[in-house]
């Protein structure tokens, strides 16, 4: 089936919001991709086309405050809110269960969305999401690198990211205007920061009963809760010649990964 591009309506905790959504619907459960901040909807849009798993049904959308959707007051939006949403995409999509990839914030969304539904989750691919206090290299900016307004923050954040050294990082800086709304950052940063230091996402994540991967790139293999990842049985997936965005950097490696654990799953 073709891939579709839609906007759909919806009220979110009395908040309006028209959200670009992306998706391909067959008689499989779909992939659920929540994008990281500063990305988009379409960063996965290719697992549509890999040739084996393209069987899969896929829906993404961008997230209230960035890219192409449309959110009535940016400065509602943080972790809570992001979970609230994706909870009434799947309602108006009617899905019942489904499978499950987050990045980096979308994947810290996806751990609370996942802990809530756990039931209804089929497996869970954690791309580098927030797990502990030391993936807030970039959240943690909000504090680290106080900015007299948002937009001197936005300015400063961009320069930082793109003349950081690490792979994608130039990349990734260079359409961050565009895909999020410098309004959204503060109360989007403060609630990652907030939610890794005391939401107790490692525990969250470690109790899902679906099968699980994290996956993450070489520049990251210095993570210390690698080991207890991989001692309770996630996947661990290395990327190489990739920092915190695989889908730029090592695609075909990661999609090649990706396609091993959902074939796997069912």
């Amino acid at each position: 089936m073709a891939i579709e591009f839609t906007h759909i309506p919806l009220d979110v905790e009395g908040i309006n919001l028209n959200l670009s959504t992306i998706h391909n619907f067959n008689s499989s459960p779909p992939v659920l991709f929540l994008h990281g901040f500063g990305s988009s909807k379409e960063d996965l849009a290719d697992l549509t086309i890999q040739p084996f798993l393209k069987h899969h049904s896929f829906l993404a959308y961008d997230a209230p405050g960035c890219g192409h959707s449309a959110c009535g007051d940016l400065s509602i939006i943080d972790i809570p809110f992001l979970v609230a949403t994706a909870e009434a995409v799947l309602a108006h999509f009617k899905i019942n269960k489904f499978h499950l990839i987050g990045h980096s914030m979308g994947g810290l969304t996806a751990v609370l969305l996942a802990s809530r539904h756990p039931e209804r989750v089929l497996s869970f691919v954690d791309i580098k999401g927030n797990l502990a206090p030391e993936d807030c290299f970039l959240s943690r900016q909000t504090f680290t690198f106080p900015a007299d307004n948002e937009e001197a923050f936005m300015d400063a954040f961009i320069e930082r990211t793109r003349s950081s050294g690490s792979f994608a990082n130039a990349m990734y800086a260079s359409t961050l205007r565009a895909r999020v709304r410098p309004g959204a950052v503060r109360s989007i940063f403060t609630s990652m920061v907030h939610f890794t230091d005391h939401g107790n996402l490692m525990d969250k994540f470690l109790a899902l009963p679906c099968p699980r991967m994290f996956m993450f790139g070489q520049e990251m293999r210095g993570l210390s809760y690698l080991p207890l990842l991989e001692r309770e049985g996630v996947e661990l997936a290395d990327i190489v010649d990739c920092g915190h965005f695989p889908m730029y950097s090592n695609p075909v490696e990661m999609y090649r990964r990706i396609t091993i654990f959902l074939n796997r799953c069912g």
